[in-house]
């Protein structure tokens, strides 16, 4: 259980642009936002998505978080609305968040990270064994980034998606990453 002291403390640097906060909140708000998802849609893959797009929705806001109500409150109303946004917009062929990612750019993007450094420790065989392990866009966000070296606003203009989506899929994907090799190390 994290204490709400460390979530405050997270969220305040979090404010200031610490990648290391934003992915603090990210593991430790994960499962109750994919979870609560989940629970609305019984699709995986729509929860996980919409998990992603709530985290980074949350992380364009920050800034805008009042401390005198819980960070967990606050990331399942973004879940909610995002989902409500979901069903107005169902017959359209995709959801998009009309959000200018200007926001985005200010988180810092610190190198390496305990996990970046993980990575590349590894022997890259047993590597990209391990990347294979990882779902689909998890495989393509590690490829595009360590294997094809390609920055932030690249990877936007190649997956068309918005910068904080991009930071948030790549901060999960390199947790779950870690994870694996850290499980079979």
């Amino acid at each position: 259980m994290v204490k709400n002291k460390d979530i405050l403390e997270a969220v305040q640097k979090a404010k200031r642009g610490d990648e290391i906060a934003y992915t603090f909140l990210l593991n430790s708000y994960w499962k109750d936002v994919y979870r609560f998802m989940l629970s609305k849609n019984n699709n995986e893959n729509e929860a996980e998505d919409l998990t992603i797009r709530t985290f980074a929705k949350a992380f364009d806001k920050i800034a805008s978080f009042d401390e005198k109500f819980k960070f967990k409150t606050w990331l399942l109303t973004i879940a909610n609305n995002l989902f409500i946004d979901l069903l107005r917009q169902k017959n359209k062929e995709a959801l998009t968040i009309t959000k200018d990612d200007s926001e985005a750019y200010k988180i810092q993007d610190e190198e390496p990270s305990p996990s970046d450094q993980l990575i590349i420790e590894q022997n890259l065989a047993e590597l990209l064994a391990y990347i294979k392990m990882l779902k689909p866009h998890y495989q393509e966000m590690i490829n595009l980034r360590y294997f094809q070296e390609m920055t932030y606003k690249e990877m936007v203009v190649e997956l068309n998606e918005p910068m904080s989506n991009i930071k948030v899929k790549l901060l999960r994907a390199k947790k779950l990453l870690a994870e694996i090799i850290r499980e079979n190390s």
